[in-house]
């Protein structure tokens, strides 16, 4: 009996272990990866399960998932209609924070730039190539703008910051919405590309008069000037958390796939988005084992609660109660071989 009792023991230790051994391998987009790489150091540090997140870009973090060869994605994109017919399973969006999109400049000696929708539609189709170009300068008064070219900075890759931006464009332009129009990828009208929002910031650091748009927590990591940016009710606003929150106070549909830019929202910041990590909804279609599927449950479980108090400190917006109840009814909702995961 008592050998029994010592078998079993060892069963249930060596299970344990089992379970904190589990590797987890995560792809997709550079928005968040300030974010995940501290939850899920600390994810490591209070379960044992790793995590390994590969900051690729939105676009190759949905094809790691349409190709199965990750256990879960990240993307700041949101998959269309017609794009999710190419997934060979059903797949879900659970937003994990929020998070804005800025305008970064490399202007000596400036700060507190302001740019209104029309002029940043201007510098971005390359119809407005001079810093003292008259357009800028009549919103900028008291500020003395260098007679300088403009450099426009964007991703090189396909990004879900890229589409997150563009979808303002579009909605404030409408000449950039015939002419380039709204995605991950896009053909630029001009400018440079930068891989990821590092490369992107590491453009607009090199180059005086180079400008471009990242992650804020990029920006604020690389002590780089934002620009102030007229919303739709008319007022210049900066990407604070309590005016990204604001820009999302609206209805949200239940599979949570939705634009949040271009708020009405009287203070509102007007380029925000949620982030999200994509899944199947039966997970055993991703090719994940019984554990894995279990584990991933549990990590995005984690993330969208108890990690939250992470997001603040990293300059991204957590989720309102009303978004984790959202998000509570598609975790519930994932199945493994069309069985309920528990």
């Amino acid at each position: 009996m008592k050998k029994i009792l010592v078998l079993a023991f060892l069963c249930l230790f060596s299970i344990g272990l089992m379970a904190k051994g589990i590797e987890l391998l995560g792809a997709g987009a550079t928005f968040p990866y300030p974010l995940y790489s501290k939850m899920f150091s600390e994810y490591y540090r209070i379960t044992g399960v790793k995590v390994n997140y590969q900051s690729i870009g939105s676009g190759g973090g949905l094809r790691q998932v349409k190709n199965k060869t990750v256990d879960f994605g990240a993307s700041d994109a949101f998959v269309s209609d017609e794009k999710l017919k190419d997934f060979p399973a059903p797949i879900v969006h659970i937003p994990t924070v929020l998070g804005s999109v800025v305008i970064v400049y490399n202007l000596p000696g400036v700060k507190g730039l302001k740019l209104t929708p029309d002029v940043l539609s201007g510098i971005f189709l390359g119809r407005i190539t001079k810093w003292n170009d008259e357009r800028i300068q009549k919103i900028n008064k008291g500020i003395k703008l260098p007679n300088l070219g403009i450099m426009v900075a964007h991703r090189a890759d396909g990004s879900g910051t890229t589409f997150i931006f563009s979808d303002y464009m579009s909605k404030i332009s409408t000449e950039w919405k015939e002419k380039v129009g709204r995605g991950k990828s896009l053909k630029w009208p001009c400018g440079m590309g930068g891989k990821g929002n590092e490369g992107v910031a590491g453009v607009v650091k090199q180059i005086p008069g180079a400008i471009g748009y990242v992650e804020f927590a990029y920006a604020k990591q690389n002590r780089m000037n934002v620009a102030a940016l007229q919303n739709k009710a008319g007022n210049f606003v900066l990407p604070t958390l309590e005016n990204v929150s604001k820009a999302a106070d609206v209805d949200l549909p239940d599979d949570m796939r939705v634009s949040l830019t271009n708020s009405s929202a009287p203070q509102g910041y007007p380029i925000v988005g949620f982030t999200y990590i994509i899944l199947y909804k039966d997970l055993k279609d991703g090719n994940l084992s019984y554990e894995h599927a279990k584990a991933v449950k549990k990590l995005v479980w984690w993330m969208t609660h108890e990690g939250q108090k992470y997001a603040k400190p990293l300059d991204y917006a957590p989720l309102s109660e009303s978004a984790k109840k959202r998000v509570e009814k598609i975790l519930n909702s994932l199945t493994y071989d069309g069985k309920p995961l528990n």
